[in-house]
Order: C-alpha cells, then sequence, then structure tokens
C-alpha cells in the first residue's frame, strides 16, 4: 500500500462508514486525557515546531506527547503508537468585506480554545484558520475532524478532551511559574477616547490622592490612578479599582514600567496581568513614544538626561541603530515572564564548543536513547535548545518583499524568529522553589544550578561543564599561633569583590549623592547620574588578599582565636567565570545592588594567584575537630548574624545560613559553611529555624557539628566529602562505620566494595537536590583526584551577562558575546551586532584560556 500523502502532498481520507471499522485496532491505545495528564499540544518534545510550523504538530493520542514532522517517526518506530492528532495553523489573507474592509474569517475555531494565539498573526490583513485531523500510522490514514457521527465515541470524547486541554505548564500554586502571560481580550478593540490628554515623562501622581507610586494608567481615557493589592502588592489606595468600577475601562499601564521592550498592563476585567500586542499605539494616543521610555526606580524620567547615562539605555545600546543578525548562532529566546536570566546564561553556555559537541553533536544518539517521556530527560532538553539556538532554523532574515511592505506601510513588524523555552525551563525548574517560580532571579545562581545538573547528567565520556572547574586552595592561618591549615575545593566562578574605597572619582559620588537626595526630598526628578568607577586591579588586589575568618577557632590553641584566609588557585580551568559581586544586603535585609562601572580587561593574566601549598617554615594546624555546643537553654543562643551575612552573600538561602550558624554552635562563617555543604540536599534545607526541644538539640546538634552523636552516626562533614565525589548517601554512611569514621580507609572500603555502590539507592530527584544554586562543593579526595584542565591563567574576554535593575529580584538581563571577530547583542529575541558593548557594566563575565 503506497504512503499517502501527509508529507507529499495528496490526500488518503477514508470513505465514512469505514472510519469505525478502521479504528478498532487502535481503540485500546487511545486514552482520555485526564487532569493529571500532561497534554503537549503547542511543541514539539524534541525540536521547536508547533501547529504554526510548516508541518503542523502531531500529538499522540495515547501519551500525549507532541511531535514534528521530523520527528514522528521515531516516536512511532519506538512505541508502536499508531493514532496521532495532527495539529496545523494556517495564516491566511483576510477577504474585503462588502464595505471594503477585511472580513474576520475563522474556521474551526472552538478546537483550539485553549491554543496559544500569535498576536502578531492578528494583524489588519491576516487571520488565521486551525485544523485537526487524525493521523493513523504506519500509513498515514488522514480522518478530518470534527466528524463526530461517524467516530466511535470515546475517540470523539478524547479528540475533544486533548484539544480543550490545559497548557501542561500550568500549575496549581499562584506563586509558582506558569505559562506566559495572555494577550487580552480587550487590546485589539479597546476604545480610547480623544480628549486631549497627554502624559508627561515625569511628576506624576494620583489624580485622587496625590500618590507618587504605583500609579497606573488608564488606557482608555489617560486617568493616573493608584494601584492597590493587584499585580504586584505595592501600596496605594485602590483608586485604579474604584474608577474602573465606575466607568468599565478595562485596561491600566503601570507608569514606571515602560520600556522599549514592553509594559506591566493589567485587565481590572479579567482579573490578571495580560499582554496588550498594541500597547505602542495605546501609549501613542496620549502623547507617549515606548521607544523613548526607560524604567526608573521611583518611576520618574529626566528629558534632560544626557544620552546613555541610564543603566538600562547603555547596556541595551539603546538610541543605537543596531543591525539585527541572522543564521546558526544568532537565534533569540522568547521571554516568558522574568526568564531572561535563563536566555542570557543559555545563550553564553551555548556558545562554548565544548557545550556544543557534547549535545548538538551528540544530538542524533541522545534523541534516540530519550526515555519515553522525552520532556522529562535533562541531556534531551538541552540538545533540543542548543540544536534551536545553533542551527538557525529559527533564525531567518525577513523576505525582501516583507521589507518592502514594511517601508511602504511605515511600520515595523516585530521579527516572528527565535524559541520559546517553556518546556526547558519547566523541566530545569521543577522542584526548584526559586527558579519554577515567575520571579527574576541570579544569573550567577542558575549557572551554578545548571552546571550542577549537567556535572548530575553524563552525556559521554567527557562532561562539558569540566571546562568551568578547577580547584580552590584555601590557607587559614591561626594569628596567635602562626599554625596554618590548608585545604583545597572546587569551584566553578570566580567571585571578585567590589573595592568601592578605591573608586577614582569620590568627590563626585558625593556631590551626586547630596543632590539626589535633595531632589528626593523635593520630589524632583534625580540629577544626572554619576556611576563609581572602580579599577580592576583593585577588585582583583582585594580577592587576593587576606579576610578575617569571624569566630575562627584554632585546633592548636583548642579555642576560639583570630584567624585569617587566603584563597588561591590550585588549578586554572579552561573556561573562567568572573562574578562581580554586585549584589549585598543592606542593614535591613533587603538585598541591593552596586551600580558601579569597572574597566574590565579584554585580556587577564592571574598566573601570579597560582597556589604554592606548604611553604618551608609553615607548621600545620593539628586535625582536631572543634568541641561540642549544646547550650542548656537552645532558645539562649543568639545567632551570629555577620556570620549569617558571609554566607547569604555567597548566595545560599537566608533562612539556611541561618540555621548552619544556629547548628555549628556560632563557630563561625566557616564550620557553618561546612555544615551547609552536607545539609543542602535536605527538603527542608531553606526553611524557617525552627528551635526543637532540648532532647532534640542533643541529638541532631552533635549530628550537625559533625561529631558521632548518640546515634552512632558518623561525622556529617565526612559524610558530605563522600558524598561530593558521587557516592550516595548511605554508602557513605556505611563505609565510615566499617572503618571508625576513617575517610582514607572508608574510600578504599568502598572501591573493594563494588556490588554495594549497584545496590544503593538511587539518588533522589535531581530537581529536588538543588535547594542551593551555590555549587561550591568539597575538593575531592579520592585517587584519581577531581576532574580538571590545568593549564595557563592567561585569558581572553569572549562574553558576559549584565544586569539591569537595583536587585537581582527585579531587573532584566541581556547577554554580549564575541562571535567571528563582532560583539553580539542578545536581548530575549533580539540579536543584534553590537556597537557599544558595555564592558564595564557586566555582572558575569566568560573568559577563554589563551593557548601557550
Amino acid at each position: 500500500m503506497q504512503r499517502p500523502a501527509l508529507f507529499s502532498g495528496g490526500d488518503a481520507q477514508m470513505a465514512a462508514g469505514d472510519l469505525g471499522e478502521l479504528l478498532v485496532p487502535y481503540m485500546p491505545t487511545i486514552r482520555v486525557p485526564k487532569s493529571g495528564d500532561r497534554v503537549y499540544k503547542t511543541e514539539c518534545a524534541f525540536s521547536y515546531d508547533s501547529p504554526d510550523s510548516e508541518g503542523g504538530l502531531y500529538v499522540c493520542m495515547n501519551t500525549f506527547l507532541g511531535f514534528g514532522r521530523e520527528h514522528i517517526e521515531r516516536h512511532y518506530r519506538k512505541t508502536g503508537q499508531c493514532v496521532y492528532l495532527h495539529l496545523k495553523r494556517h495564516v491566511i489573507e483576510k477577504v474585503p468585506g462588502a464595505s471594503g474592509g477585511a472580513s474576520p474569517k475563522r474556521r474551526n475555531a472552538k478546537l483550539f480554545l485553549d491554543l496559544e494565539t500569535n498576536s502578531d498573526l492578528n494583524s489588519d490583513d491576516s487571520e488565521y484558520e486551525d485544523e485537526a485531523k487524525l493521523i493513523i500510522f504506519p500509513d498515514h490514514y488522514e480522518i478530518s475532524l470534527p466528524n463526530i457521527e461517524e467516530l466511535p465515541a470515546l475517540v470523539t470524547i478524547a479528540c475533544d478532551a486533548l484539544l480543550s486541554a490545559k497548557s501542561p505548564y500550568r500549575k496549581q500554586d499562584p506563586d509558582s511559574w506558569e505559562e506566559e502571560l495572555q494577550a487580552s481580550k480587550h487590546a485589539k478593540t479597546l476604545v480610547q477616547l480623544d480628549n486631549g490628554v497627554r502624559i508627561p515623562p515625569s511628576g506624576w501622581k494620583c489624580s485622587k490622592c496625590d500618590l507618587r507610586e504605583n500609579l497606573w494608567l488608564n488606557l482608555t481615557d489617560g486617568s493616573v490612578l493608584c494601584g492597590k493589592w493587584f499585580f504586584d502588592g505595592s501600596g496605594g489606595n485602590g483608586h485604579a479599582v474604584e474608577h474602573y468600577k465606575e466607568t468599565g475601562y478595562p485596561l491600566a499601564v503601570k507608569l514606571g514600567t515602560i520600556t522599549p521592550d514592553g509594559a506591566d498592563v493589567y485587565s481590572f476585567d479579567e482579573e490578571e496581568p495580560v499582554l496588550d500586542p498594541h500597547i505602542a499605539k495605546h501609549l501613542a494616543h496620549f502623547g507617549i513614544d515606548m521607544l523613548q521610555m526607560q524604567v526608573t526606580e521611583n518611576g520618574l524620567r529626566d528629558n534632560d538626561i544626557k544620552p546613555r547615562v541610564s543603566e538600562w539605555e547603555v547596556i541595551q545600546e539603546a538610541g543605537v541603530k543596531l543591525k539585527p543578525v541572522y543564521g546558526p548562532g544568532y537565534t533569540g529566546m522568547k521571554n516568558l515572564g522574568n526568564s531572561c536570566y535563563l536566555s542570557a546564561v543559555m545563550q553564553a553556555i551555548f556558545s562554548i564548543p565544548e557545550f556544543q559537541r557534547a549535545y548538538v553533536g551528540n544530538l542524533p544518539r541522545i534523541f534516540d536513547c530519550s526515555p519515553l517521556d522525552p520532556t522529562q530527560d535533562f541531556n534531551t532538553q538541552m540538545a533540543k535548545l542548543g540544536h534551536g539556538l545553533l542551527s538557525g532554523q529559527y533564525s531567518k532574515p525577513p523576505m525582501k518583499s516583507e521589507l518592502i511592505e514594511q517601508v511602504m506601510k511605515e511600520e515595523h513588524k516585530p521579527q516572528h524568529n527565535g524559541i520559546s523555552p517553556r518546556m526547558f525551563k519547566a523541566f530545569i525548574s521543577k522542584g526548584h522553589p526559586e527558579f519554577s517560580s515567575n520571579r527574576q532571579q541570579d544569573a550567577q545562581e542558575f549557572f551554578l544550578h545548571l552546571i550542577n545538573l549537567v556535572e548530575r547528567n553524563p552525556v559521554g565520556s567527557e562532561n562539558p561543564s569540566d571546562v568551568f572547574r578547577f580547584l580552590v586552595e584555601e590557607r587559614t592561618q591561626c594569628c596567635q599561633s602562626r599554625k596554618v591549615r590548608y585545604t583545597e575545593r572546587v569551584d566553578y566562578i570566580m567571585q571578585l569583590p567590589v573595592a568601592m574605597e578605591a573608586a577614582t572619582n569620590k568627590d563626585e559620588l558625593i556631590a551626586y549623592e547630596l543632590k539626589r537626595r535633595e531632589a528626593e526630598a523635593a520630589r524632583r526628578p534625580p540629577p544626572e547620574l554619576v556611576r563609581a568607577k572602580i579599577p580592576f586591579s583593585a577588585c582583583l588586589q582585594a580577592f587576593s588578599e587576606p579576610n578575617n575568618v569571624e569566630d575562627f577557632w584554632s585546633s592548636a590553641l583548642q579555642a576560639k582565636s583570630a584567624g585569617v584566609k587566603t584563597s588561591r588557585f590550585a588549578s586554572f580551568p579552561e573556561y573562567l567565570v568572573v562574578q562581580i559581586k554586585k549584589f549585598t544586603f543592606g542593614l535591613d535585609w533587603i538585598p541591593k545592588k552596586l551600580d558601579v562601572s569597572i574597566d574590565m580587561p579584554d585580556f587577564l593574566d592571574i598566573n601570579h594567584l597560582r597556589a604554592r601549598g606548604l611553604q618551608p617554615g609553615e607548621e600545620e594546624l593539628p586535625d582536631i575537630a572543634p568541641p561540642i555546643i549544646i547550650p542548656d537553654d537552645p532558645k539562649a543562643l543568639d545567632i551570629d548574624e555577620s556570620s549569617v551575612m558571609q554566607l547569604a552573600e555567597m548566595g545560599f538561602p537566608l533562612e539556611a545560613c541561618r540555621k548552619a550558624v544556629y547548628y555549628t554552635g556560632n563557630l563561625g562563617a566557616e564550620v557553618a559553611f561546612n555544615w551547609i555543604i552536607a545539609h543542602m540536599e535536605e527538603p527542608d534545607f531553606a526553611e524557617p529555624l525552627v528551635t526543637p526541644a532540648f532532647g532534640e538539640v542533643a541529638s541532631s546538634g552533635a549530628a550537625a557539628f559533625g561529631i558521632v552523636g548518640l546515634d552512632n552516626q558518623p561525622p556529617e562533614e565526612m559524610v558530605a566529602i563522600i558524598i561530593s565525589m558521587g557516592f550516595q548517601r548511605n554508602l557513605s554512611i556505611q563505609a565510615l562505620k566499617a572503618t571508625n569514621n576513617n575517610l582514607e580507609r572508608a574510600l578504599e572500603w568502598i572501591f573493594s566494595h563494588p556490588e554495594l555502590e549497584e545496590e544503593s539507592e538511587p539518588a533522589l530527584d535531581m530537581m529536588n537536590m538543588e535547594n542551593n544554586a551555590n555549587a561550591n562543593i568539597l575538593a575531592e579526595t579520592g585517587s584519581e583526584g577531581p576532574r580538571i584542565k590545568d593549564g595557563s591563567g592567561r585569558y581572553e574576554l569572549f562574553g558576559f551577562i549584565s544586569h539591569m535593575g537595583t536587585s537581582t529580584m527585579s531587573g532584566h538581563y541581556v547577554c554580549h558575546i564575541k562571535k567571528e571577530g563582532r560583539w553580539v547583542i542578545y536581548n530575549d529575541l533580539r540579536v543584534c551586532a553590537s556597537e557599544r558593548p558595555p564592558k564595564d557594566l557586566g555582572y558575569v563575565y566568560f573568559y577563554h584560556r589563551i593557548p601557550s
């Protein structure tokens, strides 16, 4: 029998009377989606094909997984599933009506009741038609839908349930990340009153109560009113809501959030944040030009500010006409709502050849070996994302005819290129309390989270994350006895402190701060920004200088003493990632950002930071653990907030830091850090500290200090060292118990009992083990040592991630990467040749080793 022609242009329609008989053999494989089933009807599991793609999307009627035309055969061969629902969206030109205007035309509208619509296609000139068919493999028989009379009832119910199923990315928890915002039903037909209202660029206040914050502009009549409890929870008197109840005007935009990228829009009628595809036109009605607006901390904008002073303007290269670039490696990523941190990191990751080879180079093998549900496989989703970014398939220049049309109509249509990382984000953030939300996150923390997942999911003989891995030698010295201790740990990021005291423009900074306070008191726009200029050499010097160790316990003195710690590179990585520690905590524990300019070098030489080990004449500190300290009254133990601050600045959750300091008896940040490493995989790691009863403290506290407790458990610090080498926790404990807690003998015991490793419990779910994004782990002490790629300490800059905003909880990320001899800016979907890369304002920098 000839293969018909879904792929070759013909039809293989069956006679109506034969449909029921045709489907009988496949009825046991056809399922009706239940409430807990994930239905992927908008995206292929292996690619970014969708119903909008040329070949449409095939949804398996048994697993509810979606597949593009290129990958459907793989799923059929692997599973033997034969019945698929084929979804296709057709873009058509509108037919002129009798009045000469365009007449909307839509067919089978109910079939895609919950399918996301592409607002770009709902223009004045085009519309879309949706089509659904049942396809039976291997002969590709087609059954057009709806066909209720001829189809068996089960098939009809299954198709209807599949087509109306909710997005697989939607979660019950309101704080969890859901699918991206939907276009408001009012956006296209919004009526705007021609009342002559023009909104000034600054000095806004509520027209009813004179409040100057949390202000919302009604897009129908131009009223500026204060908000209350909706959207972002900011304070206000609710006058914007009252105005809606009085007038019925449904949409409002938050002033102070308008940028060339869009704005925060709320629908009172739909009672949720929404997208307004026509926001530029709606704002222009009131005299607001989106391209000239930038977010400011207090919602004010000064028209007299010199160009390219605002952090948002400089980093996004606003005011400069940037030329879009297309092709392999120049694919943008859609912002799902505060997902720019993910996009920036992944663009940098897949610009590195080792990651390209590991995932895109091995793509056929990874896809062929993927599990039955490839949406839940890390390597599959990494390969999918890498291919989407590097293939060029989703980054094609517009046709010449489209460009001519835009010029003739004097309009700019957003490019349709790019990929939407919904499936990748949903999987990689699963179980993580922060990354699974739709809140803004720290790009550095996400980078470490990703590297930890790469470590746990080997893709071949070499792990691509090895290019970032290096050994840190830490030298701790007791100031009283002068004895030292050398330890090593694995790290992936060089964290550089900001040496504010070395600013070269201190007089200008003092003058600016005085003017800013005066303007704030008088409710005037802020003065022209003056940014602290910090020499890179000062930051490097601050990194290399000894740091005081708070509450240092000296094993030589058997007591607390003054101690200092110095860090050096025991090895240099192939790729050096440098984080500028711009984010810190204020006195009120509110995260804040240091807005500084650092002259980051294009070429970096850190060979002078090479570790030297124990030097002649140095005497080592005795290897003695600190004593158990259990207070008579557990509640009487004060928590050392300075130690908590040190740990929190490393990126650990605040509550976890407080517990670490508490359970280690205020012995200092170093001991607390070891506690964190040993407990970071526990489910309640980041939960608030709950002071237990005295009896519970005696047992749990001893284990927390790394001492054998009442239950005869091995020291947690030793357990953590073995776990960090890749062994399971229960096997580590068993080995230590068998060797009387001798670490070296315990490792030998594990290697001499390989059968126990195979029988050990499987690792916990990898996402639940990611409660902390700081992936610093204790040094591996196995016979082969850690996987490192040591070499010269000379590097060249090839990429950097920049952050705009006042803290990691808000703002926006973009990425600049040097490709083919030129700098390119990746700003969500927009990928352009960079004219003025702001190297001095970056947050995370990527350097590649210069070959010797």
